[in-house]
């Protein structure tokens, strides 16, 4: 994740340093000398360095007259006026004040004509959000098992253990929501797959895979006994459901489908299951933890209703033409 910006406190073109006629000068968009260009952790930035000389023949070259953090980048074309480019992207380890320093440099002149400048770019930590923009949402596979922490630090407490598999034994993937970088390293935020229901937790951005991109939000409405799949926004699908009863209430939250299930032995959850982020608050001594499913029936006339113990049934017919359009990962949200 990263999105270019330019220096914030720039030279006004009628500002540049000032000297003899053949002077070398600093000209717009460079910085002010003294100046402070800020920047988050893991966001690249690029700043631009013109330099020129009032002498038509001069070439002027823009150099550093100190060492670059580690990781930037100039990019140099000599000329009347000179150009550079700065490119950055800092580290979560990088986070504090950083001195820069510049000369331009006249190499045609005899004797040299040169200006110095000095200005500082500034790293705080950065947070990117990856789930809720523009109707994309970002996902990943667990890697391994790891402990999610309260906070993103490695001393903040574990709210739960994340497993590379489920209970059902496929890859087990969390919903990313945001992303921080700082000293304490890179961490992602994640929804759980725990009671309470919408809980989130911290984890090493190592211990996920690659992120995966959905544009799909599926959405049930438990009084409209509907669910709802949308894509950009626009609902591709929809269809009448069945729903948990008011002793075993259909969880209300935000979550995700975890996996896409089929070749089952029981007619009763139809030919293909979801399983989903959502626990049930009452049936906690089910095998796995009463996890809420999406799965097929094999009592049709039942929905539309408050029919289930928690799960959301569609009649077979749809649940496979869901199947053919949503994919794990996707975000769920039951109101």
């Amino acid at each position: 994740m990263s999105a270019a910006i330019c220096a914030g406190v720039l030279l006004a073109s009628g500002t540049a340093a000032r000297g003899d006629a053949g002077a070398v000068s600093w000209q717009a968009p460079t910085p002010a000398p003294g100046s402070v260009v800020g920047v988050a952790a893991g966001t690249k930035v690029t700043v631009q360095l013109a330099a020129a000389s009032a002498v038509r023949t001069a070439t002027i070259r823009i150099a550093p007259a100190s060492k670059l953090p580690q990781g930037a980048r100039l990019s140099v074309t000599p000329g009347n006026p000179a150009r550079a480019e700065l490119s950055w992207i800092p580290r979560g380890a990088q986070v504090g004040t950083h001195p820069l320093r510049f000369n331009a440099v006249d190499i045609s002149a005899v004797p040299v004509s040169s200006q110095a400048l000095s200005f500082q770019a500034r790293v705080a930590p950065g947070t990117v959000k990856l789930s809720g923009l523009e109707n994309v949402s970002r996902w990943a596979f667990v890697r391994r098992q790891m402990i999610v922490r309260a906070a993103p630090r490695a001393s903040a407490y574990g709210k739960a253990r994340l497993k590379a598999w489920t209970p059902e034994y496929y890859p087990n993937p969390v919903l990313a929501l945001q992303e921080r970088i700082d000293r304490n390293g890179t961490w992602v935020q994640v929804r759980l797959p725990i009671l309470p229901n919408n809980s989130t937790g911290w984890v090493k951005r190592g211990a996920l895979g690659d992120f995966r991109i959905t544009r799909d939000h599926l959405v049930v409405d438990r009084a409209a006994t509907r669910a709802t799949l949308f894509r950009n926004g626009v609902a591709i699908f929809t269809t009448r459901v069945g729903v948990g009863t008011s002793y075993w209430p259909t969880p209300r939250g935000e979550f995700y489908i975890t996996e896409k299930m089929s070749g089952f032995h029981n007619v009763a959850y139809g030919p293909i299951a979801f399983g989903t982020s959502a626990r049930s608050a009452v049936l906690t001594d089910w095998p796995g933890g009463g996890y809420v499913g999406i799965h097929g029936t094999n009592a049709p006339r039942l929905i539309p209703g408050h029919v289930s113990h928690g799960c959301v049934r569609l009649r077979n017919a749809s649940i496979v033409r869901l199947a053919r359009l949503m994919g794990v990962g996707t975000p769920l949200t039951i109101h």
